[in-house]
């Protein structure tokens, strides 16, 4: 794909959001599979080697989080300069976006390897998990830089209006990984190090595709001749990065918050809310592909300045959002045992589950719109609304309502979806009324040139 496509997304802007996030939703698919292949693979080892993975994700998330963000900040601003024609501007962002990620992992590369045991130690890690936790986490951060190119490197492409050729990257590396697993984990006999070793290999091997697809198929030239370095230019990556990022931590913070006020009511609530959870990425992801194409999208009709396109596809994609959202919510809402019956067999699990799921439904279409609504703002430069109406949503409102309910009340387990509920329609109204204002902003300020 070596053109501009703003032209093409003005003139077909509903079916351009659609060709963007098809492929964004294969990729998150194919990763979903991938995760659960490789659980299984080291869950073969035992429960200290599933233990040590689970004490890795938090610190895996951090990485996670920033690479997120990162690239939202960077594909934001990359979108908005191809709106704007300006392809050599638009390379330069690219490379400044390289540049961030390669300083940002290695300071936490070295911050991690130095404090790793300490904070394994802090979270409660002890003999042979605290080994084995340590071992793992070790390799992994080795090749953290692996990681972060290869997410901006999907920002650059995605950015573009090209999600298909990120998507083969995506699927190739996580055959190869799969491909590894068994090789290294038990032909090798590496265990949980030989998991860790073959994720830093499949990176590696993603990063070189797209290296070798930057040369090839993509419309920006990725080149260091196209580098020149302006503070102002990291400032504003930096500007829609950071909230993207402080957002995912902030969500984590927010799960640890629920997670031990379930643990009030016992072990099967705890597992009843963490199985709720997993259920709802079925209907998270489709939200989650459309939303990054809205990124997109906004980004490159806010730098043609065709400002009244804006409102438009932002209500577009909430209405293709809450339609995803109402469909598997009335699939949860109707079959919520059969649903359940994939994880547990356990008849008190059920039962609790079936309730929980019945409330926790009806959070789904108040979520769609704070994600919606996160993304159109970050597409237009503006990175502080989706914190904060996500931040309003969960932790303003959210848990202290939910622990006021618990422990002020008396009220039981149902207390957390009615208080992700009440969370949900503040963030919704506060989050419709900043983008409406935005947009009546954004038009008089186009009427009056």
């Amino acid at each position: 794909m070596k053109k501009n496509r703003t032209d093409e997304f003005i003139k077909h802007p509903k079916r351009s959001l659609f060709r963007l996030a098809l492929p964004l939703l294969v990729g998150m698919m194919v990763q979903t599979l991938y995760n659960i292949v490789d659980t299984a693979f080291v869950g073969r080892l035992g429960a200290d080697a599933i233990a040590a993975l689970t004490f890795s994700f938090p610190i895996f998330f951090i990485l996670m989080a920033m690479n997120s963000g990162m690239g939202t900040g960077m594909g934001s601003r990359i979108a908005r300069l191809l709106g704007e024609k300006s392809r050599r501007a638009a390379e330069n962002a690219a490379m400044h976006g390289i540049l961030i990620a390669v300083v940002t992992a290695l300071v936490m590369t070295t911050f991690g390897l130095i404090f790793l045991e300490p904070i394994f130690i802090l979270m409660g890690a002890s003999g042979n998990v605290l080994s084995l936790s340590t071992e793992y986490m070790s390799i992994i951060l080795a090749g953290a830089v692996f990681m972060f190119l290869v997410f901006i490197f999907n920002s650059i492409f995605t950015s573009q209006g090209d999600t298909k050729t990120p998507m083969k990257v995506q699927i190739t590396a996580l055959v190869l990984n799969i491909i590894l697993d068994p090789i290294l984990i038990y032909g090798l006999d590496m265990g949980v190090r030989g998991a860790a070793v073959a994720t830093v290999i499949a990176l590696l091997a993603g990063l070189a595709m797209f290296i070798y697809y930057s040369r090839t198929r993509s419309y920006l030239r990725i080149r260091r001749n196209s580098f020149m370095f302006s503070l102002n230019i990291s400032k504003e990556i930096i500007r829609v990065g950071l909230p993207a990022s402080l957002t995912m931590l902030l969500m984590s913070v927010y799960m640890m918050f629920i997670n031990r006020l379930m643990t009030y009511f016992g072990t099967d609530y705890v597992a009843v809310f963490g199985l709720a959870f997993r259920l709802e990425s079925l209907e998270v992801m489709p939200v989650v592909a459309f939303s990054l194409s809205l990124l997109t999208v906004t980004g490159m009709f806010y730098g043609a300045k065709r400002h009244d396109l804006l409102k438009g596809v932002y209500w577009y994609s909430v209405k293709i959002g809450l339609l995803i959202s109402s469909g598997v919510g009335l699939v949860f809402f109707l079959f919520p045992e059969m649903l359940f019956r994939i994880f547990t067999s356990d008849p008190s699990l059920l039962d609790l589950g079936a309730v929980f799921l019945r409330f926790y439904v009806f959070t789904f279409p108040f979520h769609v719109v704070a994600m919606i609504t996160s993304r159109a703002m970050q597409g237009m430069g503006k990175g502080m609304p989706g914190m904060i109406i996500n931040m309003v949503r969960s932790l303003f409102i959210a848990v202290p309502l939910a622990y006021v309910l618990v422990f002020v009340f008396g009220f039981g387990y149902l207390s957390v979806p009615a208080a992700m509920i009440v969370g949900g329609m503040v963030s919704t109204v506060i989050a419709i009324v900043w983008i409406e204002v935005e947009f009546k902003r954004l038009n008089h300020r186009s009427a009056s040139k």
